[in-house]
């Protein structure tokens, strides 16, 4: 069975790479932590939904979730402690929500048998999980090499305690969609589908919540199509229609750039100019060279 692993932003820069810069400063390091916490929780909840439609079988995998959602609370609660301590805010993050995104891009249609329906769950769950341990592992690295302030070694030592439980997720997914793939050729097909399918998917709405620069909505789109391209023929007209809209119209992403813009200037208008607007407009370097 093959192993897939998430790509870097824009295929250029690492998970370290990214979290370097955000070490550097505190505002937009509070809101990096900030977004872990609320994917963690949001993530209790869309486990709790697929243990209601298991609703009981199979029993060991309806075991294990529970305990996978036990476990997700428990690092919401350190990251909301964390935040707490830290004076921080803890309402919903500013911008674009990965986990929403991601949910904006899945096919809600239904799925033949509820085992399909189970083997897009994991492979989803394990592709998501697989990005938390990649920057978590970038994050802890990032402050080992900060400033040793009270501050940055209380924040790892909170990623240091929740990574453990992240990397025993991965292990745990892999495990089940192995044991599914075992059970016949066409469940090997349906697995390694549902994870090309999943990968798209969670590299798509990641760059998304990454991107405001100009050009981004084509690079959304070109993410669409590469969603599109793994499934079937006959479904991707009706899932590029749904989807193609409202990732050209992208309000979320015009009102990002605005709230972006406005605190760039707000904190110091001289970098505004000298570096927001040239990396804003930079964009267009990325969404050419994509084309």
């Amino acid at each position: 069975m093959s192993v897939t692993y998430p790509r870097k932003f824009r295929n250029s820069m690492s998970a370290r790479d990214v979290m370097k810069h955000v070490v550097r400063d505190r505002e937009i390091h509070l809101i990096t932590l900030n977004r872990y916490r609320f994917s963690e929780q949001r993530s209790c909840k869309d486990l709790t939904d697929l243990i209601e439609r298991l609703d009981g079988q199979p029993r060991e995998l309806v075991r294990e979730l529970s305990r996978h959602v036990s476990d997700e609370a428990r690092h919401a609660m350190w990251l909301t402690d964390l935040l707490y301590e830290l004076g921080s805010d803890l309402d919903k993050p500013p911008g674009m929500a990965y986990i929403e995104e991601f949910d904006r891009l899945l096919d809600k249609d239904g799925f033949e048998t509820l085992e399909d329906g189970t083997i897009a769950a994991l492979a989803a769950i394990n592709v998501t999980e697989k990005r938390g341990c990649e920057y978590f592992s970038g994050h802890i690295q990032a402050l080992k090499s900060a400033e040793q302030t009270p501050e940055n070694i209380f924040i790892r030592e909170t990623l240091e305690r929740i990574m453990p439980e992240e990397a025993g997720h991965v292990r745990w997914g892999n495990r089940w969609l192995a044991q599914m793939a075992k059970k016949s050729p066409q469940h090997r097909q349906k697995v390694e589908q549902a994870k090309s399918k999943y990968a798209a998917i969670e590299q798509a709405a990641f760059e998304a919540g990454m991107d405001i620069t100009m050009g981004a909505e084509l690079r959304r789109v070109a993410s669409l199509l590469d969603v599109a391209n793994t499934l079937p023929l006959w479904e991707r007209p009706a899932y590029l229609m749904e989807r193609l809209p409202q990732t050209l119209i992208a309000p979320d992403l015009q009102l990002t750039r605005v709230q972006a813009a406005q605190k760039a200037w707000n904190r110091d208008p001289q970098a505004f100019m000298e570096k927001f607007v040239p990396m804003f407009l930079n964009g267009l370097n990325s969404s050419n060279s994509k084309k």
